[in-house]
């Protein structure tokens, strides 16, 4: 059963401030573009300990960047108590003059974590677009998830177990940009889940207790319930070690397009050529890069790290060549080009 937790309602006359608030604004003061003054922020709130206690700091704060607030829930349907907590959650907001969205899925067109994940974030686009367009003048507005470093850890386990490449390593970036007027943003990596139970007991925030999250039948619950667990007790703080590594590589994959762009520069001999005498010199892995990089330039779909390892080998040691690439794209190479051509 959902597990309320009591709150006392702040005085409109004395918010509080704590080590947490200090820390979150401190965050937002080093990167003033995560969310800017008098914005617009949608935050998506499950119920649970992390995006409450990420909706009351981004409340408390709110008297000093000016932000128009909006709340999303999702009702997964995936348990009894999920509607009671969807009503819960709107009288919370009422009580607090802030608009409320809540939308209720379809079970069974969300049985697996991947599909609940598209529906949330296809449904949060759905209502940011709705609030931009009701304003009637070009803003921007902000998605705010209550993703913390230990949901970052997890991530990084679970990409590790399936097999990626180094751009999976990078987990939960920051801030996305959606389109023009939408970002992702995710302020609350700063913080342990552990703090985020912290937040939510001293400055007395209710939220719920979701009972899916002991099934270890989901694949996420199972690595933060048994592996992590287990991990943190032999090597107490490795999700946060774990997620600063995740944050690295986010940064690293960062460098090393910015790097193939300049390489690119430099080969290219027009859009859709680049020079092979130059382009052989370079190492394997930093081939691939460079081929990454242009293809998504182009606009040409992404293919496997294996195919981009492939080319890159065939290209130097063949002085002549030809492969088939999807949607009808073809990669040919001679003596001193490449060419990409459809």
């Amino acid at each position: 059963m959902a597990n309320p937790r009591s709150m006392t309602e702040n005085s409109t006359s004395k918010i509080p401030w704590s080590k947490w608030h200090q820390k979150l604004h401190k965050e937002l003061l080093l990167k003033p573009y995560l969310l800017p003054q008098d914005g617009f922020v949608l935050v998506a709130v499950s119920g649970g300990q992390d995006s409450m206690a990420l909706l009351q700091l981004i409340i408390d704060l709110q008297r000093i960047y000016k932000w128009r607030i909006y709340v999303w829930h999702g009702n997964h349907s995936w348990h009894n108590e999920s509607k009671r907590i969807a009503i819960a959650l709107k009288e919370w907001c009422l009580k607090k003059e802030i608009k409320f969205y809540s939308n209720e899925a379809n079970a069974s067109s969300i049985q697996t974590e991947a599909l609940a994940r598209k529906w949330r974030y296809e449904t949060l686009e759905g209502i940011a677009k709705t609030i931009i367009a009701d304003q009637k003048r070009d803003i921007t507005c902000n998605i705010l998830t209550g993703h913390t470093a230990s949901d970052r850890a997890e991530t990084l386990l679970l990409n590790l177990a399936r097999g990626t490449d180094l751009a999976g390593l990078g987990t939960l970036r920051i801030q996305r940009k959606i389109n023009k007027k939408l970002l992702l943003t995710r302020p609350f990596l700063i913080f342990e889940r552990n703090e985020t139970a912290q937040i939510c007991k001293e400055l007395d925030i209710t939220f719920w207790v979701d009972p899916t999250n002991k099934n270890n039948n989901l694949t996420r619950n199972n690595i933060r319930n048994l592996i992590l667990t287990k991990l943190e007790k032999l090597y107490p703080g490795c999700s946060v070690r774990m997620a600063s590594l995740a944050e690295r590589f986010q940064n690293y994959k960062d460098d090393q397009k910015s790097l193939a762009l300049l390489a690119i520069n430099e080969l290219k001999i027009n859009k859709k050529s680049l020079c092979r005498t130059s382009f052989i010199e370079l190492s394997i892995s930093a081939r691939a890069t460079i081929l990454t990089c242009w293809f998504s330039q182009i606009g040409m779909p992404i293919i496997s790290s294996k195919t981009l390892e492939e080319l890159s080998i065939k290209i130097s040691q063949s002085p002549c060549g030809k492969r088939d690439l999807p949607n009808g794209w073809i990669l040919e190479w001679a003596k001193e080009i490449i060419l990409l051509k459809k």
